[in-house]
């Protein structure tokens, strides 16, 4: 009888000199949440749960759609034709890879009311989200939790990733003190996404988190990376003096901005109206030639200096310059939210 339980399924990766037999016991006495389980999620989920991390937590509040799977790694057609959530269909996938392990799928949209209690528990925080909202939170928590955790992000053929342990290297608004305004960046619906960098930049992401859950965190990289498949251009961004040296609103003065509400985005369904507001906090008009050209493959998008308009998914959205904009044909919240965050931006 095959014995699943047995930690000589990890005997290749054991054998390794950077893991050995205490690294692979830290390895499976570790706990993580991942934020989100799309491109870059499911494959960090695959790597980790191959790997042996003992307890990985998935939150994810999205579907699995068609146009998912050429990158999604741990779905098939199976999962869309039920329909499923990326969270619960990922969790059941990796079940069967190892049942040794804890995986627990929650699906919820992550937001400042409960990002810290679904990482309280976590030794680490991973990042396999398409949303800067959501990575300024997660650094808030971690900061102020004392949590390391890796930033990683990919559109086109472009892809970066940057790790973060609190107090012994610069976070992330300590490099980006501000999100991109809503608009002012290409999304995965303008630009695309090429299935190999999202390979690339989330197994990255993995071996970091397998330096620092197995204890060999003096080994992790320090610098922001920058790769472009379809270029071949391959960067490293020296950001590691920035620590203690610039004035960061998080990390230097303890200011939780995301975390407290002062940041991001809020949501209101207009009664009546088959609609749901998005509002996002932002100090930066949006400029709406810009994201009519980034938008144009959709369709007609029409504009002028006090709203801008385009249709996509079946529903009807109006753009204001601050940000704010109306979702006409749902009146699903979370819908909406993810819907502003595929055409519109973070």
């Amino acid at each position: 009888m095959i014995d699943f339980q047995s930690t000589d399924r990890y005997s290749r990766q054991m054998r390794f000199h950077g893991i050995g037999e205490e690294g692979q016991k830290k390895l499976l006495a570790s706990r993580v949440t991942l934020c989100g389980c799309g491109a870059l999620g499911t494959v960090l989920a695959n790597n980790l749960a191959r790997a042996g991390v003992g307890k990985i937590r998935i939150v994810d509040r999205d579907f699995i759609e068609p146009s998912n799977l050429q990158r999604q790694v741990l779905f098939d057609e199976q999962d869309v034709k039920e329909n499923l959530p990326k969270a619960e269909a990922a969790v059941r996938k990796l079940r069967l890879i190892n049942s040794a392990i804890e995986i627990e799928a929650v699906v919820t949209d992550i937001d400042r009311t409960n990002i810290e209690s679904l990482c309280q528990d976590a030794d680490m925080i991973l990042d396999g989200t398409d949303n800067f909202e959501i990575r300024y939170l997660i650094n808030d928590v971690a900061v102020k939790t004392n949590k390391p955790w890796v930033y990683g992000g990919v559109i086109g053929s472009n892809g970066m990733t940057m790790t973060i342990i609190p107090g012994k290297t610069p976070c992330l608004r300590c490099v980006f003190e501000a999100a991109p305004a809503p608009g002012a960046a290409d999304t995965c619906e303008t630009a695309g996404v090429l299935g190999p960098v999202v390979n690339i930049i989330a197994s990255m992401q993995a071996a970091e988190a397998m330096k620092i859950l197995s204890g060999k965190a003096e080994t992790v990289n320090k610098e922001l990376l920058h790769l472009d498949v379809w270029e071949n251009t391959f960067r490293r961004v020296k950001v590691a003096p920035l620590l203690g040296k610039v004035d960061c609103p998080c990390c230097q003065r303890r200011k939780f901005e995301w975390l407290d509400g002062e940041f991001g985005s809020q949501t209101t369904s207009l009664c009546g109206r088959n609609a749901v507001q998005v509002s996002h906090r932002s100090a930066e008009k949006l400029v709406f030639e810009e994201m009519a050209r980034q938008l144009k493959t959709l369709g007609e998008v029409s504009y002028n200096k006090f709203m801008l308009k385009f249709q996509a998914e079946g529903c009807e959205f109006t753009v204001f310059p601050d940000g704010r904009a109306i979702i006409k044909g749902t009146a699903d919240v979370d819908r909406a939210r993810t819907l502003y965050a595929r055409y519109i931006g973070h």
